[in-house]
C-alpha cells in the first residue's frame, strides 16, 4: 500500500503516532507498520461491511485519538472522501460510545429517518486503548449500529488496491503545509478542528516523514504543566494550538 509507503521504506518501527489519553492514564505509540496495518483494515472494512466509493463521504466524529487517526488513513487508502463533525450528508458516521447519545439512539433506531434525521450507517467507536468494541467492555451495543473494535479486526491488514501517497494528499488538500515539516519534525497537538486541521496538525508531519504526539483529556487533567511535561518527556520539535 503506498500511503505510508515513505514512511515505511525509511523506518518502519519508530513511533509516528504517540498518544496520550490523561482521562484513561494510557499512552500508546504507534509505529508506521501499524499505522499501515490499521489503515488496511479500516480500508477494507468500509468497503467490504459498509460498501462504500469514492463517491461516499464518512464523517469521523470523534475525540482526538488513534482511532480517529486510523479510521481517516483507511478512508484515505480506499480513496473515500472525509470530513469531521459534520453527519448532515456523510454515508458513514463513526462517533464514541458516549458521544451525543441521543442523536445517536435516534439514528441508528428509526427505520424512517425524515429529511432532517440522520439515515446513514452508525459506527460505534469506544475510547478502549486496545481497541475493544462496545460489548467487549461491558457496554451495550445500540440495535442497528456497528461496533467497530470487533468488526475491523475481522479484515485483513493488507490491502490490495492502489493507494495515492499521503504527500500527494496533503499537496492537494493543503499545499501550503508540505514543506513545513521534516523528518526530525515531532509534532504535539490536542486536537482538530475539520478536516483541514487535521491534515494540518497530523497528516502533513508524517507526510514529511516525522511524527505527531497527541495529548487528549479535559482540562482539569491537562493543565498548560502537564503539556509542558509530555513536550519534555517526547522531545518536541513544535507544539500546534
Amino acid at each position: 500500500m503506498d500511503l505510508l509507503a515513505e514512511i515505511l521504506a525509511s523506518d518502519p518501527t519508530t513511533p509516528r503516532l504517540t498518544i496520550y489519553d490523561e482521562n484513561t492514564g494510557a499512552r500508546l505509540d504507534f509505529s508506521g507498520i501499524t499505522l499501515d496495518n490499521w489503515a488496511a483494515k479500516v480500508a477494507n472494512m468500509l468497503i467490504e461491511e459498509l460498501d462504500l466509493t469514492e463517491d461516499s463521504l464518512i464523517s469521523i466524529d470523534l475525540p482526538p485519538g488513534w482511532q480517529a487517526v486510523a479510521i481517516a488513513l483507511g478512508a484515505l487508502a480506499a480513496g473515500i472522501p472525509v470530513t469531521f463533525f459534520d453527519t448532515a450528508t456523510s454515508d458513514v458516521v463513526f462517533v464514541a460510545e458516549n458521544a451525543h447519545k441521543d442523536a445517536t439512539e435516534n439514528a441508528v433506531e428509526s427505520d424512517t429517518a425524515g429529511p432532517s434525521e440522520y439515515s446513514g450507517d452508525v459506527v460505534i467507536v469506544t475510547n478502549d486503548p486496545f481497541g475493544r468494541g462496545v460489548e467487549e467492555t461491558g457496554g451495550t451495543l445500540l440495535p442497528g449500529a456497528i461496533d467497530f473494535g470487533p468488526t475491523v479486526r475481522f479484515y485483513g491488514d493488507q490491502f490490495a488496491q492502489p493507494t495515492r501517497s499521503l504527500a500527494n494528499i496533503v499537496a492537494d488538500a493543503l499545499p501550503q503545509s508540505l514543506h513545513r515539516f521534516s523528518p526530525t519534525s515531532r509534532v504535539l497537538v490536542q486536537g482538530w478542528a475539520d478536516w483541514l486541521d487535521f491534515v494540518a496538525k497530523v497528516l502533513a508531519p508524517l507526510a514529511a516523514g516525522g511524527s505527531v504526539v497527541v495529548a487528549t483529556g479535559d482540562p482539569e487533567n491537562l493543565p498548560s504543566e502537564r503539556l509542558e511535561r509530555i513536550a519534555d518527556i517526547e522531545k518536541v520539535s513544535e507544539r500546534l494550538p
